[in-house]
């Protein structure tokens, strides 16, 4: 995305102020993950070269509810704790790999993963 400024986060609000150029970048990358393809959060901010995933999850937490915010997880496969519910059937609908561990589904990383090329 090219704008520098983000609505609707994920707590639907909207005060329309400038990103940082971290935050933008974050955004960025999300936007550009292939459906059925994921990210984790240490992903994201390796191939930034910057931040680290406590940082993503911050931009992710704060503006990303505007971008596929399902396709940055954990690095165990777990989508967002308490966002399942609406992350997995994002994940169905794209077809993204999913595996059952213990009684919850995870996304198949060695399948999933994007590198960003």
């Amino acid at each position: 995305m090219t704008e520098s400024t983000r609505e609707d986060g994920p707590d639907g609000a909207d005060d329309g102020a400038e990103l940082p150029p971290f935050a933008e970048a974050v955004l960025d990358l999300t936007e550009r993950i292939p459906p059925g393809r994921v990210m984790t959060y240490g992903d994201v901010a390796e191939y930034l070269g910057q931040g680290g995933p406590r940082q993503v999850g911050r931009v992710m937490a704060l503006y990303g509810g505007a971008v596929p915010w399902w396709r940055v997880i954990r690095a165990d496969g777990r989508p967002l704790p308490g966002h399942e519910h609406r992350a997995l059937p994002e994940y169905r609908a794209e077809g993204t790999p999913l595996r059952t561990v213990g009684d919850s589904l995870r996304v198949d990383l060695r399948q999933a993963r994007w590198d960003g090329r």
